[in-house]
C-alpha cells in the first residue's frame, strides 16, 4: 500500500478508500488528513469518519493515536524507499540512467506533488525527540543520503559523500521552503541540481 496523500483538489480520494480493507482505510484517511492539517491538530474521529468507519475500528486496528502516527511515518518511509527500489530496478546498470530519473522524480515531486512540502520533515517538526516515530524518520532519512551517495559512487565522481551532502540540502531544504515561499524559488532547484552535478570532479577515466 502507498501512503494516499491529498489530490489535486486537496480532498480525499472516496471512491479509491471505499475499495480498501479497513486498517489500509484508516492508514490512507491518516496520511491525507495528518498532511494536509498537522498530526496533532488531526483527531482519530476526523480520520475515522474519513476512513469510512468508527473509532472502535480505529482503535481494534491501532491501539493509540501514536500507534496510528507510527504507521503512518512508516507507510511514508516505505513509499520512499520504494522509489529508489523502482529506480535501480528500471536501471541496474547504468548510474547515469538512474541520477536521471532520480532528477525527474524530484522535478515532479516539488511541481506537482506535496503542496505542503516534506511530509516526513512537517511530521518530525511535531514529533518530540523521543517519539518513536522520529527514530523512524531520521533512519529513512539517513538511508537516503546513502543512497545519493552510492548512486554518486557508481557515477564515478571523486567526492561521492560530499556532493551526496550538497544535493540532499539542496532538495531538503527546497521542499521545506514550499511550505513558506511557495513554488517559485524551489521551481529553480532542478536546475541548481544539475548545475552542482554537472561541475562536480569526476574520476579520470582508467
Amino acid at each position: 500500500m502507498s501512503a494516499t496523500l491529498p489530490n489535486a483538489n486537496g480532498k480525499p480520494d472516496a471512491d479509491l478508500r471505499a475499495t480498501q480493507r479497513p486498517r489500509d482505510r484508516i492508514i490512507s484517511a491518516a496520511c491525507e488528513l495528518f498532511y494536509r492539517g498537522g498530526i496533532h491538530p488531526v483527531g482519530v474521529d476526523a480520520i475515522a469518519e474519513a476512513a469510512l468507519t468508527n473509532k472502535m475500528t480505529l482503535y481494534r486496528h491501532f491501539k493509540s493515536k501514536d500507534d496510528l502516527i507510527l504507521a503512518y511515518v512508516t507507510q511514508l518511509a516505505n513509499d520512499g524507499d520504494g522509489v529508489w527500489q523502482r529506480i535501480a530496478k528500471a536501471h541496474p546498470s547504468d548510474p547515469v540512467l538512474r541520477l536521471n530519473a532520480w532528477l525527474s522524480h524530484v522535478e515532479d515531486v516539488l511541481m506537482t506533488k506535496f503542496a505542503r512540502g516534506c511530509p516526513l520533515a512537517n511530521a518530525a517538526v511535531e514529533l518530540h525527540a523521543a517519539h518513536p516515530g522520529r527514530a523512524i524518520i531520521e533512519a529513512y532519512k539517513s538511508r537516503k543520503r546513502g543512497h545519493l551517495v552510492k548512486l554518486f559512487r557508481d557515477a564515478q565522481f571523486r567526492d561521492p559523500d560530499i556532493l551526496a551532502d550538497e544535493v540532499f540540502l539542496l532538495f531538503e531544504g527546497a521542499r521545506v521552503n514550499i511550505q513558506c515561499g511557495g513554488k517559485v524559488p524551489a521551481s529553480r532547484v532542478v536546475r541548481m541540481l544539475r548545475a552542482v552535478i554537472s561541475t562536480a570532479p569526476r574520476k579520470p577515466r582508467s
